[in-house]
């Protein structure tokens, strides 16, 4: 095997994006970093490189094992990379309704205005 593999060819062959013009347009917006750096799509990874990758919101951490220039499976991807990414706290859904659930009573988006903390308006604006 070679001694280094595109970024955005080795990232579709570990299965972090679904396509590798995905991984290219993750490359160009600036989302993947080698080694601490924004990197282009051509950008060749070695074994032993620390690969971040921006997905949703949140970092993944990715050192790599074994360079892949094809699409393995799901097993064989997973060993080639070593995935340091932290836990991440679970996040409570505030006030998140059901889809179609409809527009919410004044209740509910009072239940609601509570839960996220805010104040509710003044009650008594009518009293003397």
């Amino acid at each position: 095997m070679t001694g280094s593999v595109r970024i955005d060819s080795w990232l579709w062959a570990v299965r972090a994006y679904k396509t590798r013009s995905a991984a290219t347009t993750a490359c160009r917006a600036g989302h993947i970093r080698l080694n601490g750096d924004k990197v282009k799509a051509a950008q060749p990874v070695r074994v032993g490189d620390e690969v971040r990758v921006r997905i949703s919101g949140f970092d993944r951490i990715l050192i790599v094992r074994q360079l892949l220039v094809k699409r393995v499976g799901a097993p064989l991807a997973a060993l080639a990379f070593d995935d340091r990414t932290p836990e991440r706290e679970p996040q409570a859904a505030l006030g998140l309704r059901d889809r179609g659930a409809g527009r919410p009573t004044k209740r509910e988006r009072r239940d609601i205005d509570k839960l996220r903390g805010r104040s509710a308006p003044d009650s008594n604006i009518f009293s003397d």
